[in-house]
């Protein structure tokens, strides 16, 4: 990916972090580009939530329809997870 990047900060858990160091130490593939493809992954998965050209043939609404603490608890909302453990 040879397009200008953004910087920004994100926070992952402390095992996130370690599974990432341990592929990145297996693959020698930069943190960055996994963090990068698992953006992609998510854009693509809730693509139907996003703006976009609509298409010339009138089509039936998306029953995918998600409600946002839905979308939360599909891409890893464990906050109620990690306030039981404390």
């Amino acid at each position: 990916m040879s397009r200008k990047k953004i910087s920004t900060t994100i926070y992952v858990t402390p095992e996130q972090s370690d599974k990432l160091k341990l592929l990145h130490d297996r693959t020698k593939v930069p943190v960055a580009v996994y963090i990068r493809e698992g953006i992609d992954l998510v854009l693509r998965h809730y693509a139907h939530l996003l703006p976009g050209q609509l298409p010339l043939e009138a089509e039936r609404p998306s029953k995918r329809a998600v409600s946002a603490p839905a979308l939360r608890a599909d891409v890893g909302d464990h906050s109620k997870e990690e306030a039981a453990k404390k």
